[in-house]
């Protein structure tokens, strides 16, 4: 009789709920992409989209200012999901959403009360700066350190490579 034992990233125990499986999926995917940076994009664009919001009337009144400050809220919006779709553009999506909201302030409402602004460009920061998490590292390499002898006489280079001389 064989026993099957459990992938190492599930705990033995007892089986989870749906849920909860699906909370750990969602937290796996969450860790592979700029998560929270692209949430605090999104809210600011948000903010900057709706604050301006208006009956149409009203907004065709003010003009070319009120839909350059609902445009640039729906550009910030679009670079915080392109950020979590796409995290290898990440420099681009957020360089664009910190220009987007910088922008913001003149064209909508004082960058929708300095709140849309000021979340569009932190999230639009985080994204830049974020990096993914890097596998763990291996010996080997080109630049590996050769081993030395531990009387001080140095080893002869055949020793240390692939195995083939």
């Amino acid at each position: 009789m064989t026993t099957i034992d459990p992938p190492a990233s599930e705990p033995p125990g007892p089986p989870l709920s749906a849920p909860a499986r699906a909370r750990r999926a969602f937290r796996r995917w969450r860790r592979t992409r700029p998560f929270w940076a692209a949430t605090w994009t999104a809210l600011g664009g948000f903010v900057i989209f709706f604050l301006p919001m208006a009956p149409l009337g009203r907004i065709l009144q003010v003009g070319v200012g009120g839909i350059a400050g609902m445009a640039g809220g729906v550009v910030i919006m679009a670079m915080a999901l392109l950020v979590l779709a796409l995290p290898s553009q990440r420099h681009t999506a957020g360089t664009i959403a910190v220009i987007a909201g910088v922008a913001s302030f003149p064209l909508s409402n004082l960058g929708g009360l300095f709140v849309g602004m000021g979340l569009s460009v932190l999230g639009g920061a985080m994204a830049f700066g974020w990096l993914p998490e890097k596998p763990a590292r291996r010996g080997g390499g080109l630049l590996r350190r050769r081993p030395r002898a531990t009387d001080g006489t140095p080893v002869s280079p055949a020793s240390v490579g692939s195995g083939s001389a």
